[in-house]
């Protein structure tokens, strides 16, 4: 909505430059002077309407290639917007549509704070993220996970969760900071999350243990 606001805004200000250009003196002949105040306010406020939506775009861009780099298949990340945080009851922080058939589309909407903090991640040094960081580039991760054809919750979160290394790093972290960011996930945040994320088979050695060495049980006693 404030994209187009933005865009209404210049198009605004333009349409007064035109119409001076077309008629620069008035009836009696004198030179009209150029609107340069109302010109000025309105680009203005134009690029001021614009300025989340370029943000956000740019965000946008930058997961989806963190994702598509972790996936090797081109994926699309959508952030939430204003509007749609505003009407949003869901408890779920992102999700990828899945098709009758079970194939799941190529993009995934991550929710306006998730994007919010991923932001904030991305402009860090990654050395010390905050809870609300580490959960945010999981969900990414989850959320790359169910891309790739994972439906069922605890599969998704355990595969997401041994994959969380690699989607920091990919997000730019070191690979030293991106293990504490994976080791974290799993000690502080996956032991509290629902039953229907959560498995018994999700440990060392156990069925959905992918044999990553990057996986959070591993770099923990590396």
């Amino acid at each position: 909505m404030l994209a187009w606001i933005g865009v209404a805004l210049l198009v605004a200000a333009g349409g007064l430059a035109i119409r001076w250009m077309s008629a620069r003196t008035d009836a009696l002949g004198r030179p009209r002077p150029f609107p340069y105040i109302a010109v000025v306010v309105l680009v203005a406020l134009g690029c001021a309407s614009l300025a989340p939506f370029v943000l956000r775009v740019r965000l946008e861009r930058r997961l989806a290639s963190a994702t598509s780099e972790l996936l090797g298949t081109s994926a699309e990340v959508r952030c939430q917007s204003f509007g749609g945080a505003f009407v949003d009851v869901g408890a779920d922080l992102g999700y990828v549509v899945f098709g009758p058939d079970g194939t799941p589309e190529q993009w995934t909407l991550i929710k306006r704070d998730q994007c919010a903090d991923l932001s904030d991640y991305l402009r860090s040094g990654k050395q010390e993220p905050t809870r609300d960081q580490i959960v945010a580039v999981h969900v990414l991760t989850h959320e790359a996970i169910h891309m790739s054809g994972v439906q069922n919750e605890a599969q998704a979160e355990c595969m997401a969760m041994q994959r969380d290394a690699a989607m920091a790093e990919h997000l730019g972290a070191s690979p030293e900071a991106a293990g504490e960011l994976a080791i974290a996930y799993w000690r502080e945040v996956y032991p509290w999350m629902p039953a229907a994320y959560r498995s018994e088979e999700c440990a060392p050695g156990e069925a959905l243990d992918a044999g990553r060495s990057d996986a959070p049980w591993v770099l923990a006693t590396g």
